[in-house]
């Protein structure tokens, strides 16, 4: 504990986020999206998409459009009272939806219909603690996991296959002070929570609904860490530092790398770590990445238009990363989430400022960003966090 107590304190003056934020992460397998070299727009169906509205209590189903990328909305969910829906997570059956509902301490369960409207099923579940911010579902689909922002925790529930039930799974672990984004590896072998007050990445091993917190557990990451990504090969983990400062550039923002032991999971930082866009004049940096499912270019996001997107490419052998030419781009962007449709053709940010999401296509052979015909694309209240059904 005196460890996190001098973090804490280390940290306090420079880390300004609140302490409730919505998480995003997204690791998308089979897409290809990149920021240079040979790529090419590929025919796409359309298909649905999910976000969160935390102001009006709903989930807002939106159409994407295959062939040029068009979000238009659908179906609203009814709005719910002091619930405050934020994270979501979508079964890989795409059965079903699940909300983290921040205010009310509960996880709602939507069937979702062939068309893609939600319609809820029975009583939201007790969280197992309090704000439930980011969840996500490990890869055999079995298990949801919760970070719990104010009672410091993680929930793990197993999932009923045939209904879309929830039932806990021990009780709620300890993640360190306000655990907001969390991930698993692909090979469902371990956890990390990011604890944005405190600067750190909390570790965890993960077998059978079990987590257990790594005697490694936690390691500095940098004020504010609180994006994460990992890439195909779960060799390498990087964490968005968006308040961290860079006294050598005169800068405010950057990403950590971490190396990933294979058999333990414990987190070393890679060389040169942590990584900055390098001419970024912006007094926040990026809070949300999202990474190129063949390991070789990663985007973080800040809110904002000046120096707001940056790219960057993974040397294969070590992890490191090296800023593209023309990055960080001056686009509408948002630090509330990032992802790459599956089609590998657009790239969508969540903004806060703008109550919508900013959609881009890439050209991949000039890595230049183009807004998407209408975009940003409103939601009317500033979104939670987005999920892509196909």
């Amino acid at each position: 504990m005196s460890f996190l107590r001098a973090a804490r304190a280390a940290l306090a003056s420079e880390s300004g986020f609140p302490r409730i934020l919505v998480a995003m992460v997204v690791i998308l397998a089979g897409l290809s999206f990149s920021c240079g070299g040979s790529g090419y727009t590929r025919s796409a169906p359309n298909h649905n998409a999910y976000v969160t509205l935390p102001q009006r209590g709903s989930v807002l189903l939106l159409n994407i459009d295959g062939a040029t990328g068009v979000i238009t909305t659908g179906a609203e969910t009814p709005q719910v009272e002091n619930s405050t829906p934020t994270g979501l997570a979508l079964l890989s059956s795409k059965k079903f939806l699940y909300t983290a509902n921040s205010r009310a301490n509960t996880i709602s369960i939507f069937n979702v219909a062939s068309d893609g409207t939600l319609t809820l099923s029975g009583t939201p579940t007790a969280a197992g603690g309090s704000s439930p911010n980011a969840m996500v579902i490990d890869p055999t689909g079995k298990y949801l996991l919760v970070t719990n922002n104010l009672s410091d925790t993680v929930s793990v529930f197993s999932i009923d296959a045939g209904s879309g039930a929830l039932s806990p799974v021990g009780s709620p672990v300890f993640a360190n002070a306000s655990p907001t984004e969390i991930l698993v590896t692909p090979s469902g072998k371990f956890v990390y929570v990011t604890n944005p007050g405190l600067g750190l990445v909390t570790s965890f091993t993960f077998s059978n609904g079990v987590l257990q917190q790594m005697p490694t557990s936690p390691v500095v990451s940098g004020a504010g860490a609180f994006g994460l990504a990992v890439d195909g090969s779960g060799r390498f983990l990087y964490v968005a530092n968006p308040s961290a400062p860079n006294p050598s550039l005169n800068t405010t923002g950057n990403i950590s790398g971490f190396n990933i032991d294979p058999t333990t999971g414990a987190l070393t930082p890679m060389l040169g770590s942590p990584f900055t866009s390098g001419t970024s004049t912006v007094n926040t940096g990026p809070s949300a990445l999202t990474l190129d499912p063949f390991g070789r270019f990663i985007y973080a996001t800040a809110a904002g238009s000046s120096d707001s997107i940056w790219c960057f490419t993974i040397t294969p052998t070590n992890g490191q990363l090296v800023p593209i030419t023309n990055s960080p781009f001056s686009l509408a962007a948002g630090g509330l989430f990032a992802l790459i449709d599956p089609s590998g053709n657009y790239f969508y940010t969540g903004t806060q400022s703008g109550n919508g999401i900013a959609g881009y296509t890439y050209d991949s052979s000039t890595g230049v960003l183009t807004a998407i015909s209408g975009s940003p694309f409103s939601t009317g209240t500033p979104p939670g966090k987005m999920v892509l059904s196909e």
